[in-house]
C-alpha cells in the first residue's frame, strides 16, 4: 500500500482548528506541524509587518496517510476551511517505518 505525505500551510490563526480536525480524521497514520515562514503566500493575508518582511508566519503540517484517503481529506478540509487560505500539496512516500 502506498503513502502520501499531505502538507499543509495553515495560517496561525487556525492552527488548533486543523489540527483538531486532523486528530479525529479516520486513516491518518501519522501528522507533525512545525511553525515556519512561508515567502511568495497572498499579500491580501498577510499583516503589514508580514509585507514590509515579506513572508507569513504559518504552521507546516505534513500528513502520512494511505493513498486511497487523500481525496477524502482534502474533501474534508475543503469544507471545513473554504476561504481560509490553506495551501496544500502532496508528495509520495518513497519509504517509511520506525526505527526500533
Amino acid at each position: 500500500m502506498s503513502e502520501l505525505c499531505v502538507n499543509l500551510l495553515c495560517p496561525a490563526r487556525l492552527e488548533e482548528k486543523l489540527l483538531d480536525s486532523l486528530l479525529v480524521f479516520p486513516g491518518i497514520s501519522l501528522f507533525t506541524s512545525t511553525p515556519t515562514a512561508a515567502h511568495g503566500m497572498s499579500h491580501e493575508r498577510m499583516s503589514a509587518s508580514e509585507q514590509v518582511m515579506g513572508r507569513s508566519f504559518v504552521t507546516l503540517v505534513q500528513v502520512l496517510l494511505p493513498a486511497q484517503g487523500k481525496a477524502a481529506l482534502l474533501s474534508c478540509l475543503q469544507e471545513q476551511f473554504a476561504g481560509a487560505g490553506l495551501r496544500y500539496w502532496v508528495s509520495p512516500v518513497i519509504e517509511a517505518g520506525e526505527i526500533v
